[in-house]
């Protein structure tokens, strides 16, 4: 939602007027913003009497039937300049906005977001004066268009005005220019306008043909010296070799085509020095034992391959794929996302199928708990993926395939509009599986949600006349998750939308079972809680003998601040059961431990060694005052994910420290990011993240020592069964359960 787009003029690299423009003093042709994109229409206007200096300020306004789910004003630069930081100022003013209001701003490159950043989470809302915001980006050295700009989501009107774009304080205007050296990709543009590659049906001996060339295509992207040297334009190679491959009658025919394209992309200098694996701190080596299947490729063609493998050079550089500093996940680069791209096309729909599957298996950290024969999966694929008749299958083919990683972080985040259940509305209520059963917890708009006849506790048993379970078996398939309940998480999230208007609802509410008719709202004049802590503060005591801390607001440079308030109390309560709004793994967890003491450790990919994974050095947490001496309970479930996860593990190392709830979302690590043809964006989780002993966390989650899930009939009560449990832990049997009831109400 907040990536927004829109027509813009201001793609060249003239930046004379763009003062002007940021100040929105130029000229509006048709009571717009002059030199800005933006829609839907009918929602930005140019306004001359609320302006916070000169003659003119932009306005956002939005009706309960305007056109979406928010409006955005856009601009668009190249990023031909240098320097380390991007900034985004300026002056925002609202009137009754129901959502929010935000600046946001966005880096992107050949493979689509490079970066990005916005205000939501300061959730600027309601009548507020003039006043100055800021956000800001590091420069991405990958990054070649800047997008930024203004959004309103709800219903309401924003001013914007006197906006500053700076690049290390000064403005964009004055920043070095920088020209990126041009590569392959730059340079070739033979399919620019489409793969010219045209099927209607594909037989067994094409699919099977197919997937010999995916995975000769993908070996060659990242061992051959031509290609990682950045020489050849790969993904335009295939288009050249695939009508051939097509063509092709039988294994030895194929074979020989594929040995021909080989030899015509030029020698393979000798590698001086040559890769070697290094097995020392090896967590699991490369597959690609099945280049020397000679029963499969033929004598010629695995011997050359083989030779190409050999010939590996130590320095490890890659021209698609590179390792960050630090933790090492790898950036995956000059991996164009062809926005452009006619759909359907044959050509561009398989090369999207071929760079996922050989992301996953070259470079995915948790290859070894996939559960499924990935070579099984491409052939499965070829022909769902290259025969989808319009874009909507396609991405919708393309979730199907990236579920089969079984990693919550490895969506296709730009298409969820097209995950079924499609529709631009949903019902105003919050609802959670639980005890495997879809419940409503809670309210997305309190006034329509009760006016929609559901009550807390009710179970939702068929909507519009289809069972619970047979909904979720039919969209299960597109649901990537790492673990069952984190996709019955993401299934609840989304289940009750569909086309705007009336829904009928079965409900079974404690004895009975009840017919409804509700309207279904758009989603953005919802306010739907993703989280499973109590709302209001971020610390609190619970009592004078237990703290209380949620991280989904917590903020680092509070961390000392906080355990100094719970300084006395016999426990710490630090509920997890959402994301961290700051990352506070050492500013919170050092105060937590008494010696230095090791909570987790990564495995990164080999540049040299393409699907290799080795073991890095374990990550500690150093001792620092103010110290918490007391129990540390941690509250986790399968809203815990990710930076939550790490963060659980770190908290988890405190001498006192037990985890109490239920299964998290088993996806942990930096994600790394890649495009798609069709303009479509993707990431995998982007190293592995163990325990110090080696014990995994992918798939698997934070195992709690304490397993409490919320019940129904909790749920009907009011009461946070979890909460409730972490106060038994700290306070013991003769706290009645009446108080302990009571001190974990909301």
């Amino acid at each position: 939602m907040c990536q927004a787009q829109g027509a813009d003029s201001g793609r060249s690299t003239d930046r004379s007027g763009l003062a002007e423009i940021l100040s929105f003093e130029t000229e509006h042709p048709g009571g717009s913003p002059g030199g800005w994109g933006g829609s839907p229409a009918g929602t930005i206007f140019v306004d001359g009497k609320v302006v916070h200096g000169g003659r003119w300020s932009a306005r956002i306004e939005r009706q309960a039937d305007s056109p979406g789910a928010f409006s955005s004003m856009t601009k668009s630069i190249p990023m031909d300049f240098a320097g380390t930081k991007i900034e985004l100022r300026g002056f925002l003013r609202t009137e009754g906005v129901s959502d929010f209001v935000m600046l946001w701003l966005r880096e992107d490159s050949e493979s689509g977001t490079a970066a990005f950043d916005n205000m939501r989470r300061r959730q600027l809302k309601g009548t507020t004066d003039w006043a100055e915001y800021s956000i800001t980006l590091p420069v991405a050295p990958e990054a070649r268009q800047l997008f930024f700009g203004v959004l309103l989501v709800g219903t309401g009107k924003a001013w914007a005005d006197d906006l500053r774009l700076l690049v290390d304080g000064k403005p964009v205007w004055e920043a070095p220019r920088f020209e990126r050296p041009k590569t392959a990709i730059d340079l070739d543009h033979e399919f620019d306008g489409g793969s010219g590659t045209v099927l209607k049906e594909l037989t067994k001996v094409q699919i099977e043909n197919l997937a010999t060339l995916g995975k000769v295509w993908g070996f060659l992207k990242y061992h051959h010296s031509q290609v990682t040297s950045g020489q050849r334009h790969w993904d335009y190679d295939l288009f050249r070799v695939l009508p051939a491959i097509l063509a092709a009658r039988d294994r030895t025919a194929v074979n020989g085509a594929l040995l021909h394209w080989i030899i015509g992309l030029g020698p393979v200098g000798k590698c001086e020095p040559c890769a070697k694996l290094d097995e020392s701190r090896l967590h699991f080596r490369p597959e690609v034992d099945w280049i020397a299947d000679e029963a499969l490729l033929g004598a010629d063609l695995s011997q050359s391959l083989r030779s190409i493998h050999r010939n590996r050079p130590a320095a490890g550089r890659q021209f698609y794929v590179s390792l960050a500093g630090g933790v090492g996940n790898p950036p995956f680069d000059h991996e164009p996302n062809y926005k452009d791209v006619k759909l359907p096309d044959a050509g561009f729909q398989l090369l999207g199928l071929y760079r996922f599957w050989n992301i996953i298996a070259y470079w995915f950290p948790y290859r070894d708990v996939l559960g499924e024969d990935w070579d099984k999966v491409l052939a499965q694929f070829i022909p769902r993926i290259a025969l989808a008749k319009d874009a909507d299958t396609y991405q919708r083919e393309l979730m199907a395939l990236i579920a089969k990683a079984h990693d919550t972080h490895a969506n296709l985040w730009s298409s969820l509009r097209v995950r079924p259940p499609v529709g631009d509305c949903e019902l105003p209520v919050q609802v959670r599986f639980i005890e495997n059963q879809a419940v409503v917890t809670g309210y997305g708009a309190t006034e329509a949600g009760r006016a929609t006849g559901l009550k807390i506790g009710d179970v939702i048993t068929e909507l519009d006349g289809i069972p619970v379970p047979k909904l979720v078996e039919t969209w299960a398939p597109y649901y990537a998750a790492s673990n069952d309940p984190t996709r019955l998480r993401d299934i609840a999230r989304s289940m009750t939308r569909g086309d705007c208007g009336e829904s009928r609802i079965r409900v079974r509410r404690e004895s009975e079972t009840i017919e409804l008719t509700a309207k279904r709202l758009r989603s953005a004049s919802q306010e739907l809680r993703r989280t499973h802590d109590l709302p209001g503060e971020t610390f609190r005591l619970l009592s004078e003998k237990v703290a209380y801390l949620k991280l989904s607001s917590v903020k680092a440079a509070e961390a000392a601040r906080y355990i100094e308030a719970a300084a006395g109390t016999k426990g710490l309560i630090i509920d997890i059961r959402n994301y961290p709004s700051e990352f506070v793994v050492f500013a919170l967890g050092s105060l937590l431990v008494e010696k230095q003491t090791e909570f987790a450790r990564f495995t990164t990919g080999d540049l040299s060694n393409p699907g290799a994974f080795h073991w890095m050095k374990p990550l500690s947490l150093s001792p620092k005052n103010p110290h918490y001496s007391g129990k540390v309970v941690i509250l986790v479930d399968e809203s815990t994910q990710s930076s939550a996860e790490y963060t659980s593990m770190a908290f988890r190392a405190a001498p006192q420290a037990m985890v109490v709830g239920s299964t998290t979302a088993g996806a942990d690590g930096d994600v790394s990011r890649f495009g798609l043809p069709g303009g479509l964006r993707a990431m995998i989780s982007g190293f592995g993240v163990f325990y110090p002993d080696k014990r995994p966390t992918q798939r698997i989650g934070i195992v709690p020592d304490v397993e409490v899930r919320p019940t129904i009939a909790g749920i009907r009560a009011g009461r946070d069964e979890v909460l409730e449990e972490a106060l038994r832990r700290i306070l013991g049997p003769e706290t009645s359960a009446a108080e302990i009831e009571k001190m974990a109400k909301p």
